[in-house]
């Protein structure tokens, strides 16, 4: 496996500083351009400081990663819904920033640097900010009770969203998906809301998702996004097996969801991705290579070269939707088709599954974080993911905005264990030895 090299060459470098570099349309083009190992954010903003004098840092970019296809210099990384930890009382989340926006960063990469141009904050179709607070009760609710720094509750928001797949659309409009309803909403350029859809039907333009779909399991929502190379159709891939019809029911699980949406009718259909195993975090990003074929990162949570409970998974797949059986239930009920009076997701694995006919994705390794990048990937969350050209990968870090929970109520700086230092929004670029497309 043959990494970037950290330089740009003599001929790229002045041109990337000056900010001019003029890029191809072509896709394929894309591969001219050099990268380094990997570019880290500069810089990134105070967000807020905590009582107990933690900073929180904006910093938060990397959930998902969008190139511009216009230049390879450029990405737009999202933020999920803002920094937060644990409460006491049970099902409690305490907001680090109650008022935080959900956001766009559109960045550069100058050198070994991610050095941010824009930030797009996203909107609801009136043009108010969002945040990412959780959703009432029947349009997303995760049971969560939302608590400011100072232990006020919060009341629920219908437009909150818990951002965390990204989308660049051909005419510069962005694609988001969520871990609250699941939503999908549909952004202009500068933020604004042009359409919501959900399982719940209180999105607008009166379009839906699946009913089944609200049965995600808390938090772990439709993580991943993308779009086919035609930009006729959106596909979604859910984190973790859903709750469907419960958590002890789906206990040991490796059945996950992939969701096709066809942006012009409004179709959809569903497919069966299986998890390496069920003690996985799930998959984080879903990427593009064909109409059909796919890249998806599945992970576990632990952060590379820790001496203690270090990262043993965190893969990249080429998976191919052609061959696998689509799932859909024509009754949209509420558990999705059943088979044998068990939702899909209680079948569990692959003997499960071929009981009943079912053929799930095809999936093959493309990439390894943790043996292919040296001298180590540090971070425990891998979550964005792109295939620039024909056969190199951009990887984002969600950061966390620098902070985790501390286990007593509040904040703690996010020290990578293998640097010493606080966690920061990376892309690592790698080089694929065999191209993708």
């Amino acid at each position: 496996m043959r990494l970037r090299p950290l330089l740009y060459p003599a001929s790229l470098t002045g041109v990337l500083l000056s900010g001019l570099l003029v890029a191809a349309c072509d896709d394929h083009r894309l591969d001219a351009l050099t990268y380094p190992l990997y570019a880290e954010a500069a810089n990134p903003a105070v967000l807020s400081v905590s009582p107990n004098g933690t900073t929180i840092y904006n910093g938060g970019f990397g959930s998902a990663i969008a190139p511009d296809k216009n230049d390879p210099a450029v990405f737009y990384l999202l933020t999920d819904r803002g920094p937060n930890a644990a409460g006491s009382a049970a099902s409690s989340i305490i907001f680090g920033k109650t008022d935080f926006t959900p956001q766009i960063g559109r960045f550069r990469v100058v050198g070994n640097q991610l050095v941010l141009e824009q930030t797009i904050l996203l909107k609801n179709a009136a043009g108010q900010l969002l945040t990412g607070l959780p959703n009432p009760v029947g349009q997303g609710n995760t049971g969560e009770i939302a608590l400011t720094l100072s232990g006020q509750t919060i009341t629920p928001d219908a437009n909150g969203l818990d951002s965390e797949g990204l989308v660049r659309a051909a005419d510069g409009s962005f694609w988001v998906s969520d871990e609250y309803g699941p939503h999908i909403v549909h952004f202009d350029a500068t933020g604004k809301t042009i359409e919501r859809i959900n399982p719940f039907g209180s999105g607008t333009g009166g379009r839906t998702l699946p009913r089944v779909l609200a049965r995600r399991r808390p938090n772990r929502g439709m993580e991943g996004l993308t779009i086919t190379p035609d930009g006729k159709t959106l596909v979604g891939l859910m984190q973790s097996p859903m709750y469907n019809p419960s958590s002890a029911a789906v206990s040991g699980s490796t059945v996950l969801r992939i969701v096709t949406f066809e942006i012009a009718s409004g179709a959809t259909k569903q497919y069966v991705y299986l998890m390496e195993n069920a003690s996985l975090t799930g998959c984080s990003e879903i990427a593009a290579i064909t109409n059909t074929t796919f890249l998806a990162l599945e992970r576990d949570g632990n952060y590379g070269g820790a001496a203690t409970n270090p990262a043993s998974f965190k893969r990249v797949y080429k998976i191919d939707l052609a061959g696998a059986t689509d799932i859909s239930d024509p009754t949209n009920a509420d558990g999705g088709k059943l088979y044998n009076g068990l939702t899909v997701e209680q079948l569990k694995d692959r003997a499960g599954l071929q009981g009943v006919g079912i053929t799930p994705v095809t999936k093959t390794l493309a990439f390894d974080l943790l043996t292919q990048i040296s001298p180590v990937y540090p971070h425990d969350k891998a979550e964005g993911l792109t295939l620039i050209g024909s056969n190199t990968l951009a990887i984002s870090n969600d950061d966390d905005f620098g902070v985790v929970d501390n286990g007593q109520n509040g904040f703690m700086s996010k020290i990578l264990p293998a640097t010493g230092k606080v966690d920061l929004n990376r892309i690592y670029f790698v080089t694929l030895p065999v191209p993708l497309r």
